[in-house]
């Protein structure tokens, strides 16, 4: 026992299901910098998997890649100068949960609405489902609503 010990430095073998975890973690962490921060949908076809699903109930996007890189474009169009701040990053296994805010300037059309030069904050949550390294399923809950109120498009309850 004093042998292996010794020979190991002391320190056990990590945790197969813990390094995963992490890996898994590490690629949606690259994914929120790359793709919200800096407006490269590029990232998407590294990072997703060819059979990519985006739970995103909006019928006007295509599925898969094609309409999460349209997404991004809306944002960027709508404000160019977002930025996504992590909250909280969580992951166990294949699944990460990130729940970011989002600070902006609405200073193009975004979804039809005119620019306003309103200062505007959104928050969002997103479980990322992975396979091999690469993001196979996303589900979306974003604060449009919010959004929308505060660009003025919906009238404030």
């Amino acid at each position: 026992m004093a042998v292996v010990l010794g020979a190991c430095g002391g320190q056990e073998a990590p945790d197969p299901q813990v390094a995963r975890s992490e890996a898994n973690r590490a690629v949606v962490s690259r994914f929120i910098e790359e793709f919200k921060n800096n407006a490269n949908a590029g990232i998407v076809d590294e990072l997703f998997t060819p059979g990519f699903v985006h739970h995103l109930p909006d019928p006007r996007l295509p599925a898969g890649k094609e309409g999460l890189k349209l997404v991004g474009q809306s944002i960027t169009a709508g404000f160019p100068d977002v930025q996504v701040t992590v909250n909280d990053l969580l992951a166990d296994g294949d699944k990460v949960i990130e729940r970011t805010t989002a600070r902006a300037t609405h200073t193009g059309e975004f979804n039809g609405i005119p620019p306003s030069g309103t200062a505007v904050t959104w928050t969002e949550i997103h479980i990322y489902r992975l396979e091999n390294g690469k993001i196979a399923e996303m589900w979306s809950e974003i604060d449009l609503l919010g959004l929308l109120i505060q660009l003025g498009a919906v009238p404030s309850p």
